[in-house]
Order: C-alpha cells, then structure tokens, then sequence
C-alpha cells in the first residue's frame, strides 16, 4: 500500500499536467506546453517583429529570434559539427521540423552543394568576338524605310540632273547599237558638233514652259535653296552675274538661274537671264537639246557678247543677263566644307566684257554652296592635287575627287548633302561702256574689279551670322 501511495505522487513534487501547473502558476515544463499557451511569446520574446527573426521559412510560422545564444539542441548540435558560428545568409537554407507531439519547428542548416560547389574565376573561358559588333559601330547610316514621299521625289530630281550627263549619253550608245537608227543618229551627230546654236545669241531653243515645271521646285527644296534680294535691278539694263562660289557641281547657280523653281522673274521682272557653262557640253548628244532648252550657254567670249547685244525691246541687249561663275573650275578643287576662299584677285575678263558691253556687275554669293560635298583636300593629297591641275591646263577642265551621301544612306555616294542654299544677290555695279574700237582702260578695269570684291565683302559680313553660322574660316580672296 506504501509503494502504491508512492507511485501516484510526483518524485520532485510538481505536477506534470499543463492544467495542474497553470492552477499552481507554474512555468511550462516542455517548449510544446509554452507554445500552447501563449503562442505570441517565444524564447521570452513578445509579440515579436518579423525584421527579428532569421531565415526566411518554408511555412507562416513563427521563428526563432536572433540571439547569440544557443536555444536549443539543434542549433547546439550545428556548431558542434564543425558550422561557423555565424552563417553567411547565402549559406542558409530552410529545413522544417516536426517534434513527437506534431508541433513544427524552423531551423537553417549549411547546403552541402554550398560547402562543395568549388569557385569558378575569370580564366576558366576564354570567349571569341561578338559577332555584329563592328556593324554596330558602321559609320554608314542607312536611310529609314519610312521617308515621306515627297523627300523620296526630291532625292530622284537631284538624282537625275546630278547623272543627266551619265544618262543622256547612255541613252545616245544604245541607240547607236540600234544599226537602222544610223542613218538619224549621223546627221544629227554633225549637226550637234557644227551647230551655233549654244553661242548664237538667240535663244531660240529657250523653253519657258520646260524652266517653270513644278519638278525643279522638287530639286530646290531638296537642299533647300533660297534667292535672296538686296536691290532691284531695271529692266531697261544689261547685267553680268557673277556667281561665287564654284562649288563642286553649282547646284545653287542651276536652281536660281536656269529654272523658275526660286522664282527669278517674280522678283527680277523684266531680266532675262542665262547661265553659262563650259562650251563642250553642248558638244554631247541629246544633252546638248537638254541644257538649251534649260536656258543654258556657252560660256565663250563670243557667246557672252551675243546675248549682251541682241535681243531685247531695242535688239540691243537691254534687259537681258548672263550668270558666269567666275572661280571656274580652279576654284572647284578649293570646295571644303564651312570655309569660302575665291579664285578672284586675277579674274577680270568678266569685267573687260561688262565694260566693251555696257552691262552692270552684279556679284552673287551663295551660302552653303561648299557645304554640299566632301573631297580630297590639297594639303593632305598633293600629287592628287598636281594632276588635277594638270588636266585643267590641257583639257580645259578638272576632276575634283569628291564624296558625300548616297540615295539610300547618309554617307557615301555623289548625291549632294542636305543642306541649306542661299543665293544673295548684291547691288548693282555701274559701268561706263567704252566705245567700239577702243582698248579697255586697265587702270578702269582695277577700280571696277575692287568695287565687284567690296561688294562681295559686304555681303559677306552682312550676311554671315544668318547663313553661315557653322563657318570654320572667313572668306578668303585668292589668285
């Protein structure tokens, strides 16, 4: 009876129930037990934060507090085996655990692919060049597929008149290989090299209609260009043009003289004018029709006086004008880009014709005309440069080695870059006419020629701020 009594009487005499314990405001006896009663407290921490806890567990369950402290078997067990003492958390993973009651638990153990995956460094590849990368760094810019329409019509009206040449004689060969067409094309060739026609004076093959076509306004707002007025100029005079710079192919000189696009006659009334160019393109087969129907001339002495003398309300020259650029071809090869040097201080023929004519110099400076192409500068390329020279002296002409954009990119090719044309005319030079049969006095050609290049000059610095914002370099008169 003794030993019964014994047995149902706690050996340390505390109850064991969780309910006995609490009626006695006894502590719980198992980690289980104070879960149970108060869920909110763990390891002596209340309503804990979870920026408190470690880990991040697999389950929405509490978790341990940070101490430094170990709190039970398990992470005791951890550091035992070898475990740093304080993990990495890139070291850490979550493992769950459930105790003999069913209660859950979160711990963190070290990953065995952690402690084995070895450290890879930079040497272990070696990689080849990315493929498309020089392409990335192209200095050719295609043009967009979506270009409006209209800038596409421009591009093909520049296109056309800068290879008119090119495709006039391409035209002339093939029909040439045509054998019944021969007995046409001969007579028609002897005809163009033995006609008068581009130095006659008479203007007869002139076409207002084909000058004002609405496909010219297309070529002019390709740059864009503009023609500008300083002064008026009466009807009742002859004038001489002279046009600076040459540039590379004049495009300005072609777009304000040759065609109605800028609209000459509206703010020139009453002057009929005519460019010039060199005599041997009126020597080339259907070109020749082309550039006579445009308005175009010789560029000969004989040319010049022609038109300067016939024509007109007294069959005298009065209201009639030529367009001579002046720099020719030498000034073609000094074409760079935001600078402006003319071939000018040696040019006076144009003055002897305006004083044996009786015309008034009107000189015309075109802004931007340099801008339009790129080439090879004599500095850089000077046996380039001497064989230039060398076919201007026996051909009469010079081949600059030029470059700017091309019809589908932005950087290579003949076609003329965008950029802005104007074309300012200055006032009016009078001159005194000397009389027939009389030498031209030169110390009268001198006075003339300075008051053409002070002209030129104010246009320049009145000027240059508006066009010509991007200069490198002021103009430059030069030969």
């Amino acid at each position: 009876m003794a030993q019964s009594m014994l047995s149902s009487v706690p050996v340390n005499g505390e109850p064991a129930q969780l309910f006995q314990r609490e009626k006695e405001n006894l502590a719980p006896k198992s980690y289980a037990d104070a879960v149970e009663r108060e869920p909110d407290a763990v390891n002596g921490v209340e309503n804990a934060a979870p920026s408190q806890f470690i880990g991040k567990g697999q389950a929405d369950v509490q978790r341990s507090p940070p101490f430094s402290q170990p709190r039970h078997r398990k992470s005791a067990s951890l550091r035992a085996n070898g475990a740093p003492k304080h993990p990495k958390a890139s070291e850490l993973v979550v493992e769950e655990f459930r105790d003999k009651d069913g209660e859950q638990l979160t711990s963190t153990k070290l990953t065995f692919e952690e402690r084995s995956k070895p450290q890879r460094t930079q040497t272990e590849l070696v990689s080849g060049r990315r493929a498309g990368a020089r392409w990335e760094r192209s200095h050719i810019h295609f043009a967009p597929i979506s270009v409006p329409f209209q800038r596409r019509l421009q591009t093909l009206m520049v296109l056309i008149h800068t290879l008119s040449i090119a495709l006039f004689l391409t035209a002339f060969f093939l029909l040439c290989s045509i054998p019944l067409l021969w007995p046409l094309l001969f007579p028609y060739t002897v005809y163009v090299l033995l006609s008068p026609a581009p130095h006659s004076g008479q203007l007869s093959h002139r076409s207002p209609l084909l000058r004002s076509l609405p496909i010219w306004s297309l070529f002019a707002s390709y740059f864009p260009a503009r023609l500008h007025r300083s002064a008026p100029l009466e009807p009742t005079r002859k004038y001489i043009f002279g046009y600076h710079p040459h540039g590379i192919i004049s495009h300005g000189a072609f777009a304000a003289f040759a065609t109605e696009a800028l609209g000459f006659s509206q703010i020139f009334p009453g002057i009929t004018n005519t460019l010039l160019t060199l005599d041997t393109n009126f020597r080339i087969p259907f070109y020749r029709d082309y550039a006579l129907a445009m308005g175009l001339a010789s560029v000969s002495r004989e040319s010049c006086e022609n038109i300067l003398t016939k024509g007109g309300p007294n069959n005298e020259g009065m209201g009639r004008a030529i367009t001579i650029v002046v720099g020719g071809a030498r000034e073609s090869l000094d074409a760079q880009p935001h600078s402006l040097k003319l071939v000018l201080k040696r040019r006076k023929g144009f003055v002897k014709l305006a004083i044996r004519s009786g015309a008034d110099l009107v000189p015309v400076l075109a802004f931007g005309e340099n801008d339009l192409y790129d080439q090879v500068t004599s500095d850089s390329h000077p046996f380039v440069h001497k064989m230039q020279m060398l076919v201007k002296k026996f051909m009469g002409f010079t081949i600059p080695l030029f470059h700017a954009r091309g019809v589908f990119n932005y950087d290579v090719g003949l076609m003329p870059y965008r950029k802005p044309l104007n074309v300012v005319v200055g006032r009016p030079i009078k001159v005194v006419q000397s009389r027939r049969g009389e030498n031209v006095d030169e110390e009268y050609v001198d006075e003339i020629h300075g008051m053409y290049v002070k002209e030129l000059e104010r246009i320049w610095e009145e000027w240059r701020d508006t066009f010509e914002v991007d200069r490198r370099v002021e103009l430059r008169i030069v030969e």
